[in-house]
């Protein structure tokens, strides 16, 4: 949900960023089997259930929002444009920590990075149209599907199959590694919130006034609309 502030990262940062979590990927995908994804594919009601929250609820639930509290519209936009945006890679490494279904996260991650090509300005382009207080400040926004792509296969796919074949081949080492792992991802997070919040320090405390709260509550909404989601269709715990 950083997206919704104007973070700075260099171009450096965000490569080693990438690089990390690509290392985390293999980490968590070692007690990934292909099973897990046979089940999904034949009954793919959570990932669905998932996109649904994702894609069509959170942006309309923020639009309704923002638009209802007159919130002001560059922040309106950005929290948009944040609600439009596909989970990331981090999101599977989360999910991980919290001991969820994790082949269903990395599904859902797979598919909403390819479908927000088109979804992702459509509906930033729709619902900050359709808020009347953001409807001047739209603006079009692109994305390029080959770059998206080769991010996903790189940081996402790539790791993922080397994962899987290496926990199949080496079974002892997933038993091994599992507690320092999830050790090593929560440090390699709370590490780059730190340095987030570090490098905009002043932006912080200079907008926290105008921030803060509406991003704890956009969290707070995706997070319920996700669950609630998943709750009503009496999706088992890790799936939620």
């Amino acid at each position: 949900m950083s997206g919704a502030l104007p973070m700075e990262f260099d171009p450096a940062s965000l490569i080693l960023l990438n690089v990390i979590m690509a290392c985390m990927m293999f980490g968590v995908s070692l007690s990934l089997r292909l099973e897990d994804f046979k089940r999904i594919a034949l009954a793919p009601i959570a990932p669905l259930a998932g996109l649904f929250a994702q894609f069509l609820l959170l942006p309309l639930a923020t639009c309704l929002f923002t638009w209802a509290l007159n919130i002001d519209a560059e922040l309106a936009l950005g929290m948009i444009l944040v609600a439009s945006c596909p989970g990331g890679s981090f999101s599977n490494i989360m999910t991980w920590l919290a001991r969820g279904n994790v082949a269903v996260s990395v599904s859902m991650t797979a598919v909403s990075s390819l479908a927000a090509t088109v979804l992702t300005p459509l509906n930033f382009a729709f619902y900050g149209w359709l808020n009347p207080h953001t409807r001047e400040y739209l603006t079009q926004i692109t994305l390029e599907p080959g770059g998206i792509l080769l991010l996903v296969l790189l940081v996402l796919a790539l790791p993922l199959v080397l994962g899987m074949v290496t926990g199949r081949k080496l079974p002892g080492l997933v038993e091994r590694s599992e507690k320092p792992l999830r050790i090593a991802s929560l440090l390699v997070f709370l590490g780059f919130v730190g340095i987030a919040f570090f490098n905009n320090f002043g932006l912080f405390i200079e907008r926290f006034h105008s921030f803060f709260w509406l991003v704890v509550f956009h969290n707070l909404l995706a997070l319920s609309l996700g669950y609630g989601m998943a709750l009503l269709l009496k999706l088992p715990v890790p799936d939620r």
